[in-house]
């Protein structure tokens, strides 16, 4: 189905996850923080927002453990940074589909 995001038309599954992450831009993801009530947008928020961009791009699947192994970022600064759900949160801001570990 389609939606607007920041006078963007983008197409989202039922959750309001992008299902085409080519239409993410930077605009769209501070729209779904706000709508998330993540942020203001950090560099630390960047960090993890474009590599899990690359992860999905590159055909991983992203956990949190990956994600804390990466060094990126620790679990928990993630769940800091990421409240309530901070992998479903930070996919969501990211454009890309929601990981298959989180409910």
């Amino acid at each position: 189905m389609q939606t607007t995001i920041a006078e963007t038309t983008v197409d989202v599954n039922e959750e309001g996850y992008l299902t085409d992450p080519s239409q993410w831009t930077e605009a769209i993801a501070h729209a779904i923080a706000a709508e998330e009530k993540v942020g203001p947008l950090t560099d630390d928020h960047w960090k993890v927002i474009h590599h899990l961009r690359e992860k999905q791009a590159a055909g991983e699947e992203m956990t949190i453990r990956r994600l804390n192994k990466s060094g990126v970022i620790s679990t928990k600064e993630l769940y800091a940074l990421f409240p309530g759900g901070p992998l479903k949160k930070a996919a969501r801001i990211a454009g890309i589909p929601k990981p298959a570990g989180c409910i």
